[in-house]
């Protein structure tokens, strides 16, 4: 008994390893997506059915239309739960007017979000704050 719950609790680690480095690179993929202004890709990390989604889609396609985007992501904390896997991140993103490249912020935000598994692929199905990706507000003097 004590052999085949050791076996059995081997196999539970290494598939919760897998899943940790599948969340990350789906984190990744969504962080790579919004560096490269790909919003249809940013937002194919997001479940179709994440409250708030389509207050993110809005804002992201206004920031990447008039602003250049560079993000980078840190993992501050990781929970596997059931169905699913909370991650709370440190997110920075270096935000550049196109139209003039003089104009930038920097913003700095803790982040929590939680992801599932949908299919093959994981997905963010809660995230806050989602106004980490609202364009910024363009005071005109």
């Amino acid at each position: 008994m004590t052999r085949r719950w050791f076996c059995l609790t081997a196999t539970a680690l290494c598939l919760r390893a897998d899943d940790a480095q599948e969340v990350w690179e789906s984190i990744s993929s969504v962080v790579s997506a919004l560096s490269q202004s790909n919003v249809s890709r940013f937002l194919a990390g997001f479940d179709p059915s994440m409250p708030g989604r389509e207050t993110l889609r809005t804002n992201v396609t206004e920031l990447l239309t008039g602003w250049q985007v560079q993000a980078s992501v840190e993992l501050v904390r990781s929970r596997p739960e059931a169905g699913g896997h909370s991650l709370e991140l440190d997110w920075l993103l270096h935000i550049t007017e196109r139209a003039d490249t003089a104009r930038a912020t920097r913003r700095r935000q803790p982040v929590k979000c939680r992801l599932a598994p949908h299919g093959k692929q994981w997905r963010i199905v809660w995230f806050e704050p989602l106004e980490l990706f609202a364009p910024p507000r363009v005071v005109i003097r």
